[in-house]
C-alpha cells in the first residue's frame, strides 16, 4: 500500500512538473493550435508597413530591443501612461525616438480577429522584429514564443536599463552584461544598426569632439547637423545601405565611419575581442547572420512573463 501511495506521489509531481515546463517555458510552436496563422497575420502587416515605409524595419526591430532591456520582454513599452504610472515612451531614449506603435496596433487587431485573446503584444514585437529583419535581407531565426504582457511599466527603468548612444565600450559591456548577454552578443547585436536612422542630436557630440572618426565622413555630416539646431534630422546608421540588412555596418567601422559614439567603441583599440568580432563579420556574412540570430533568441528570452504571469492584452496600449 505504501509503495503504492508512493507511485501515486511521484506521478503527482511528474505531472505537476511537466505542466510547469510546459507553461514556462517559450516554444516556436506556442500558437500552433491556439492561433495557427499567429505568423502569417504578424508578417503581412510586417510587409505591408516596411513596403510603405522602407525605414519601419528597423523601427520594428528596435522597438524588441527597447522592450526586452527594460524588466524584459513583456511589451511594457507599449503601454500609454495612466493615472497610477508614467510609461516608457517618454523615457529619454524612447522620447520622439521609437516609433512603429501604429503598425503593432494594426497588427493585434487582425489577430484579436482572428483569435481573440490569444496572442499576446510581447509576442508581437518578436515576431515583427525578426519578419523585419528578413524582409530587409537579413537571417531567419525560429521566434520562441508565449510570452505574456506586463500590467504596467516604468520611465524610470527605461531611463537606467537602455544603453545611451554616448556609452563607451566599457558601459556597453556593462549594460548587455545585466541581461544576460555577452560581448559577442553586443557586438554581433549592434550590428543592428544596419539598417535605420538616428536623429542629430544623438551623433552631434561625435561628429564634433571624437577624435576616431573620418575626417571627410565628419565634415559631411556636419552639413547637415550644426553645433546647435536641427535636433531632429535624420541620417542613416549604416551610409551605404540603410535599408539593406547586410555587414556593411562593421565595413564602416573598420573605416573610422560608425555614425554614433556608442557603434565605434566596439572598434577603437580598446578591446581586442570586441575588434576581432567586428573584423570577423566584416568578412563573413554568414558569420554575422549566424550570431545575431542567436543573439535575437538570447534577447528574446530575457525575462519574459509566462504561465499566469501577467495577461494577454486585447489592447497593446493599456491593460485590460
Amino acid at each position: 500500500m505504501a509503495t503504492r501511495t508512493h507511485f501515486v506521489l511521484l506521478l503527482i509531481v511528474v505531472v505537476i512538473a511537466s505542466s510547469v515546463q510546459v507553461h514556462g517555458t517559450l516554444s516556436p510552436t506556442y500558437y500552433s493550435s491556439t492561433c495557427p496563422k499567429a505568423l502569417s497575420i504578424v508578417r503581412a502587416g510586417v510587409e505591408a508597413a516596411i513596403k510603405k515605409e522602407a525605414r519601419m524595419g528597423a523601427s520594428l526591430l528596435r522597438l524588441h530591443f527597447h522592450d526586452c532591456f527594460v524588466n524584459g520582454c513583456d511589451g511594457s513599452i507599449l503601454l500609454d501612461d495612466t493615472a497610477t504610472f508614467i510609461g516608457e515612451k517618454t523615457a529619454a531614449p524612447n522620447n520622439n525616438s521609437v516609433r512603429g506603435f501604429n503598425v503593432v496596433d494594426d497588427i493585434k487587431a487582425q489577430l484579436e480577429k482572428a483569435c481573440p485573446g490569444v496572442v499576446s503584444c510581447a509576442d508581437i514585437l518578436a515576431i515583427a522584429a525578426r519578419d523585419s529583419v528578413v524582409i530587409l535581407g537579413g537571417p531567419f531565426w525560429k521566434v520562441k514564443l508565449g510570452r505574456r504582457d506586463s500590467l504596467t511599466a516604468s520611465r524610470a527603468a527605461a531611463n537606467t536599463s537602455l544603453p545611451a548612444p554616448f556609452f563607451n565600450l566599457s558601459a556597453l559591456i556593462s549594460s548587455f552584461s545585466a541581461q544576460g548577454l555577452s560581448l559577442k552578443d553586443l557586438v554581433a547585436l549592434s550590428g543592428s544598426h544596419t539598417i535605420g536612422l538616428a536623429r542629430c542630436t544623438v551623433f552631434r557630440a561625435r561628429i564634433y569632439n571624437d577624435s576616431n572618426i573620418d575626417a571627410s565622413f565628419a565634415k559631411s555630416l556636419q552639413k547637415k547637423c550644426p553645433k546647435s539646431g536641427n535636433d531632429d534630422v535624420t541620417k542613416p546608421l549604416d551610409f551605404q545601405t540603410p535599408t539593406c540588412f547586410d555587414k556593411l555596418y562593421y565595413d564602416n567601422l573598420l573605416k573610422k565611419k560608425g555614425l554614433l559614439h556608442s557603434d565605434q567603441e566596439l572598434f577603437n583599440g580598446t578591446s581586442a575581442s570586441a575588434e576581432s568580432l567586428v573584423k570577423k563579420y566584416a568578412q563573413d556574412t554568414s558569420a554575422f547572420f549566424k550570431d545575431f540570430a542567436m543573439g535575437m533568441v538570447k534577447m528574446g528570452n530575457i525575462k519574459p512573463l509566462t504561465g499566469t504571469a501577467g495577461e494577454i492584452r486585447i489592447n497593446c496600449r493599456k491593460a485590460n
